[in-house]
């Protein structure tokens, strides 16, 4: 019986989900059309311009005191719908509302990319500018990182994602930068880069630097390993001593040396895909690496939540945990659940006729985001449910003051009526 009533109250959960964003997204449709915005400054340590874009949060409020964790992406373009396609499906339960930046590497970008000048590879000349990534490192740390934090609400809780040269470059920051970010996600690293000059000092700082609260996901595409003899797999690779098989041989050893490194409180995890090409592994290598980094973050106990036996102490208990978690996380007062979450298991305990849980979640999300028309809005709906409507009208009039959304003016004058 009990088995039936929590599928029950998931099925009612999913679709108070359906209700809520798409309500959101019809109440602040103008809102939305203005949160992903491309952008450029002009860099003195570059002596150029540099493209970058942002895409905000869905509840991001510029009058608000909230905070964002920040992703910063290299090839940001390139890679743009990758991490977007992962960010949408995964936020709220998996990943929190994150602010992302994608860095354009457009144009040098072997030479903005790369930690060392050389003048061959693989048996070629090099044929651009190599070496500069100390130089772009210091565009990111005294240019870009201020202007983001100037501009818009984020935290200093960080995570960089690089991909090929971008992932040498990843790896670089957190070896000799890992003041900069708090997560690294190095992607089909091209660390075999100059005589794997990286792989030789990366395990010197491995073994000796303390990482704590830092976190390095890596990832190695292997359908194609050796790129002249199909028989090379990831079972028999380290036995291949051609040049061939060398970026993925230098992953492999750079990863399962930091493997064994525990002292290092650094948290590690690397992940072999052998169905992907190198340019295919992107999308899952950034599913897996968000997951595995915040999975501190994971919504924990929602089968309480959803439990219509869970008492309501019990329910203050679990929120006061969960707010402590991200807290202790995150490095500032965060809130236990994102406000569509609030507003859902508000909405569900008025459908299961509990209305002292369905007031908890709406006056929590009032707390948590008191800039928020969507609370006033839901609490407004509590209230009438309530057969409360003077109250409802005072949230509704408050709801249509902070955003002016012609939604809550027609049903402010409906329920006047």
């Amino acid at each position: 019986m009990m088995k039936k009533i929590i599928k029950s109250l998931l099925f009612l959960l999913a679709i108070f989900y359906s209700m809520i964003f798409c309500a959101q997204s019809n109440q602040e449709e103008v809102q939305q059309l203005n949160r992903e915005i491309r952008d450029s400054i002009y860099s003195k340590t570059l002596d150029a311009y540099q493209h970058f874009w942002v895409k905000l949060p869905e509840n991001y409020n510029p009058e608000s005191k909230a905070k964002y964790p920040i992703v910063y992406m290299l090839d940001g373009f390139y890679l743009q719908s990758n991490l977007e396609v992962v960010y949408d499906n995964y936020w709220g339960h998996y990943l929190p509302q994150m602010i992302l930046v994608g860095i354009s590497n457009r144009t040098n970008r072997t030479r903005d990319l790369t930690i060392s000048k050389i003048e061959s590879r693989r048996g070629s000349n090099m044929q651009t500018e190599s070496g500069g990534a100390e130089q772009f490192t210091a565009f990111i740390e005294t240019d870009l990182i201020p202007y983001i934090d100037k501009t818009y609400q984020s935290s200093s809780y960080r995570t960089l994602i690089g991909h090929s040269y971008a992932g040498l470059f990843t790896i670089n920051t957190l070896v000799n930068h890992s003041h900069l970010f708090t997560n690294y996600i190095a992607i089909d690293p091209s660390i075999e880069w100059d005589n794997q000059k990286l792989l030789i000092q990366a395990k010197e700082v491995l073994k000796t630097k303390d990482f704590e609260n830092k976190g390095l996901f890596v990832a190695l595409a292997a359908e194609q390993l050796h790129m002249q003899d199909a028989s090379v797999t990831i079972d028999n690779l380290m036995e291949d001593t051609t040049e061939f098989s060398l970026f993925a041989r230098t992953i492999v050893e750079f990863s399962q040396y930091a493997s064994m490194q525990k002292q290092n409180n650094l948290k590690f995890k690397w992940k072999v895909y052998p169905e992907d090409l190198h340019g295919t592994v992107p999308l899952p290598a950034i599913r897996d690496g968000l997951v595995f980094l915040f999975e501190w973050f994971q919504f924990k106990n929602p089968q309480k939540y959803n439990n219509p036996n869970t008492s309501l102490e019990e329910l203050h208990k679990l929120l006061n945990a969960q707010e402590s978690i991200y807290t202790n996380n995150f490095g500032y007062k965060s809130p236990p659940m994102v406000e569509e979450l609030f507003n859902a298991y508000g909405y569900m305990n008025l459908q299961m006729e509990q209305p002292e849980k369905a007031y908890l979640f709406f006056s929590m999300a009032l707390k948590y985001y008191p800039k928020s028309a969507n609370a006033y809005d839901a609490m407004a709906d509590y209230c009438v449910s309530q057969k409360n409507n003077l109250k409802a009208i005072e949230y509704l009039t408050k709801a249509y003051e902070i955003s002016n959304n012609v939604f809550y003016k027609e049903k402010l004058d409906a329920l006047k009526k």
